[in-house]
């Protein structure tokens, strides 16, 4: 044998060590996250999965919760047991369960904002009849926070490129070192996205001492539309779009305020609006009982109404 040979062989024993071990890693990364991981059965024929998040409290996504009474979980032990609706917010797809303190343990959690686009990540997941299950891939996308179409603040954007299987909604996102990222949810096109562990622990703290997320409302249905240049021009506005009510909560704050059906709202608060994202931006739970200028356009002129800020039923 040459010593080419004898080198290339060498080398390939090396290299098939290294992936052995880093196989073995990422198993032992999954076998950690699974021990807080469990299945939880809240809907009809398929479950989803859930994270024990912290002591007594199981994290799941909230559009997989079909009934609010009668939900069990599989524990990782294969065990089955009894969970109470603590809260849910669908604005950022996370419902919050109570269990027994013990009956698994309790998530290992990790900052996601050290996560860089190319990170190798897992996704875990759990089933009564397949027990764990994962799959792996690599960050695709990191940006800032962002806000969900139904106004939910999320305090980072995270796109992992992993297979969520069907039941893998509410379960872990996890580094190769076990460690929990945020929790999983099905985004736009059925894409994966991951929502921090910041936002977690935030809508965690508020549904278990009030049991629903507060937001501010105004009672109207807003539909985007453009605005004719030249009109925007002779206004003075700084953008050509706005949003168009569609719909009055009778009663609600815009009724109370003299909004009409066809009015279209252009400023809130001192900030333009050019999208419906523009006007759940001045409706944090800070501004629940506040007073916010609205500039709206009716009938061709520009006017100013004053808005009492509500909180969301």
């Amino acid at each position: 044998m040459t010593d080419s040979t004898t080198g290339a062989a060498a080398e390939a024993v090396a290299g098939s060590g290294m992936l052995a071990a880093f196989s073995e890693g990422l198993s032992r990364a999954i076998a950690l996250a699974g021990q807080s991981t469990v299945a939880v059965h809240a809907r009809h024929r398929m479950g989803s999965s859930g994270i024990h998040w912290r002591p007594g409290f199981v994290v799941t996504a909230e559009h997989t919760i079909k009934r609010e009474d009668d939900i069990t979980l599989t524990l990782p032990n294969g065990q089955t047991c009894g969970a109470t609706l603590v809260g849910r917010d669908n604005s950022t797809d996370l419902a919050v369960l109570k269990v027994e303190e013990s009956a698994c343990a309790v998530a290992d959690l990790s900052d996601s904002s050290t996560l860089s686009v190319g990170h190798i990540v897992l996704a875990a997941g759990r089933s009564a009849e397949n027990g764990l299950s994962a799959s792996m891939g690599v960050i695709s996308a990191i940006g800032g926070g962002w806000r969900t179409w139904h106004g939910g603040q999320i305090d980072q954007f995270i796109r992992p490129d992993v297979t969520l299987y069907p039941g893998f909604s509410g379960g872990p996102l996890v580094d190769i070192q076990g460690r929990i990222l945020g929790m999983n949810t099905s985004g736009p096109r059925h894409l994966a996205l991951t929502l921090p562990s910041a936002t977690v622990n935030r809508v965690v703290e508020q549904l278990a001492q009030r049991g629903r997320i507060s937001r501010g409302y105004l009672g109207v249905g807003l539909q985007p539309v453009r605005l004719p240049a030249m009109l925007a021009q002779v206004l003075h506005l700084p953008q050509t779009a706005g949003v168009i009510v569609l719909s009055l909560e009778a009663g609600g704050p815009a009724d109370a305020a003299g909004i009409l059906i066809g009015d279209v709202l252009v400023s809130l608060g001192g900030a333009p609006v050019g999208d419906i994202a523009d006007v759940y931006a001045q409706l944090g739970p800070e501004q629940i009982g506040k007073s916010l200028v609205a500039e709206i356009i009716r009938g061709g002129r520009q006017m100013q109404v004053t808005l009492r800020v509500g909180d969301r039923p």
